[in-house]
């Protein structure tokens, strides 16, 4: 039996969650410049968005650019966003032919107007796309998110569009930027690192977490399916105990 078929294509997660972690160092152990090392990492992108796409997971969401990212040296922010721009024009046709549509969250204004013109082009060509919605977080950080989503509902409630009774988690989940997802079931973080980063942390209130040390750009497909199988060995009882889910 090949490790896919030990997945049960019954019991997959809706929404898994990847912080692809390790790019730099896998070149700096190789003797590379650190922009090889993002290159390569783009090739396990496509490999786990396909998988995902494969075995039918709805919703996948790669930590791509964070707020903090734009503090690294100019010149690899630079190569950084020419080589979205290249991987994004690359990917529309696997996109349209998968049939997966391409969302964005994070501050999309902050990203350089080439870089984001290119995304929302491509997000406008796959929007009717049905099988999965590929998220990128671009420029994310998830306390910006929160403070935004905070300011907008104290907005309302100023002028009287809500009352500060009506604030519930669905309204909180209505001003987020992934208000068209469900809530993270498996988070996947590569490179060794057990820490969150800012990512996600309304969402991942009840996911999985799953760290490996394996580094991003050795992130392979049967990795991939490691961590979905470690996945559904785990019980998921959500405050519930073991008794009252049997």
């Amino acid at each position: 039996m090949s490790i896919v078929e030990k997945i049960d294509k019954e019991r997959l997660p809706q929404h898994v969650a990847v912080i692809m972690d390790g790019n730099g160092r896998w070149a700096k152990k190789k003797g590379l410049m650190r922009v090889v090392g993002h290159e390569r990492g783009s090739k396990s992108v496509n490999n786990i968005v396909e998988a995902s796409a494969k075995l039918g997971i709805p919703y996948l969401t790669l930590y791509a650019f964070s707020t903090e990212n734009w503090n690294r040296p100019e010149t690899e922010v630079s190569t950084l966003m020419k080589l979205l721009v290249k991987t994004l024009k690359k990917e529309i046709k696997t996109l349209t032919e998968n049939n997966i549509r391409l969302n964005a969250i994070g501050c999309l204004a902050d990203l350089p107007e080439r870089v984001r013109n290119e995304l929302l082009e491509v997000m406008e060509i796959t929007k009717n796309n049905s099988h999965m919605v590929l998220t990128l977080a671009l420029s994310y950080g998830s306390r910006e998110e929160l403070i935004s989503a905070i300011k907008a509902i104290s907005d309302k409630v100023k002028n009287n569009i809500i009352s500060v009774n009506d604030i519930d988690e669905s309204i909180i989940n209505k001003h987020l930027y992934t208000q068209i997802l469900p809530d993270v079931d498996l988070l996947i973080r590569t490179s060794g690192e057990h820490r969150i980063s800012n990512f996600l942390l309304w969402q991942i209130a009840y996911a999985e977490l799953y760290f490996t040390k394996t580094l991003w750009p050795d992130f392979k497909k049967n990795d991939f399916y490691e961590a979905l199988i470690n996945y559904q060995k785990r019980e998921r009882r959500f405050g519930k105990t073991s008794e009252q889910l049997s």
